[in-house]
């Protein structure tokens, strides 16, 4: 028997409780995260800062639900994902979180617009209203007019990472889990995505979780937090 992830919920945000993940290596087993403890709250833009290979990618793998940690609790919205069978985990997934990828991965033949819509095909939704939205989110995002319609080889990296973004909120998505979105661009558009990660998640209430080996680029997070060899800490 399975728990099933509830069709609505208080929005509570993301809570990482005593979490530990390892992987096989060779005879032994290496260690990913060590008892992480993470609490984002609805409107709370959280940024994790660490050098490659501290543990940022598992932290969010973990959080989305992608991985199973050994020991502790993943919770979105108060549901403890570990408890779920993997349809209703994919459920919760599709429904509660949203994910902006370090590349864009932007389908090429479609327009900025129509990329946010085919994920109403993949809902088995078609809802009157769901281009309405997504011009609305694509304008709130800086795409406004003509460059809704253009392909991603009309857009330069910011905007194709704007697009990224309204994308990932266009489900509504309770937390936003954010990997290196500035990696590919140079620091002035690096940080106008940074402060519209800020602006959208107070505009959507969303719980976001950015990480990112770029500490010139935190500012506008609430919080920053320390990955080192799988042990998250406060920033000093």
């Amino acid at each position: 028997m399975t728990t099933s992830a509830p069709t609505t919920a208080v929005r509570t945000g993301l809570a990482l409780r005593g979490v530990t993940l390892t992987y096989p290596d060779g005879e032994h087993r290496l260690t990913a995260l060590e008892d992480v403890e993470l609490a984002v709250a609805p409107g709370e833009f959280a940024a994790v800062a660490g050098p490659s290979g501290s543990g940022k990618s598992s932290l969010l793998a973990v959080a989305a639900t992608l991985l199973r940690p050994d020991r502790g609790e993943v919770l979105v919205d108060g549901v403890d994902a570990g408890a779920l069978g993997e349809r209703d985990r994919t459920a919760l997934r599709r429904e509660r979180l949203g994910i902006v990828f370090q590349q864009s991965n932007l389908l090429a033949s479609l327009t900025a617009v129509e990329q946010l819509l085919v994920l109403e095909s993949v809902r088995g939704r078609r809802p009157a209203r769901a281009r309405a939205r997504a011009e609305e989110l694509l304008e709130s995002v800086g795409l406004a007019g003509a460059k809704q319609r253009r392909r991603p080889h009309q857009l330069s990296g910011g905007e194709r990472q704007r697009v990224n973004i309204a994308r990932a909120l266009f489900g509504s998505p309770s937390v936003l889990l954010v990997d290196e979105p500035t990696s590919a661009l140079d620091h002035e558009r690096g940080a106008q995505v940074v402060e519209l990660l800020a602006e959208v998640t107070r505009a959507h209430r969303t719980a976001t979780v950015m990480v990112t080996h770029d500490r010139d680029l935190l500012g506008r997070a609430d919080r920053v937090l320390t990955m080192q060899d799988g042990r998250l800490t406060t920033a000093a």
